[in-house]
């Protein structure tokens, strides 16, 4: 799974390897499903504090489907670790919904007598 990472923050590019080690850990057992994630780290209102630290994550499913997720927190691990553990609800909600379509309908005539 290739892991891309954007931030302007200087703060947050001295997080790229945790960053990138965190998602592939997440990601691990999904990496099937996700060719390439892309991890945006973004302090909202600069450093006058408080509740600013955004995580966006960009998944590309190979559904087509894009899995995007947002957090926001006041340090970088949390914003990281809210949006991975989102990303993963949100992956395992869509293969759960393309598992439905497959699936052939159950046969609901009665039993032969």
């Amino acid at each position: 799974m290739q892991v891309l990472f954007e931030s302007r923050s200087p703060e947050a590019v001295a997080l790229r390897g945790m960053a990138v080690r965190r998602t592939r850990f997440v990601m691990r057992r999904l990496h099937w499903m996700v060719p390439r994630a892309r991890v945006h780290l973004d302090d909202v209102n600069g450093p006058r504090g408080g509740v600013d630290k955004r995580c966006r994550i960009e998944l590309s499913a190979a559904a087509g489907e894009p899995v995007v997720v947002t957090s926001m927190a006041t340090d970088w691990r949390r914003a990281l670790d809210a949006a991975l553990a989102r990303a993963a609800r949100a992956l395992l909600r869509l293969w759960q919904r393309q598992r439905q379509r497959t699936r052939p309908a159950p046969d609901r005539s009665p039993p032969p007598r």
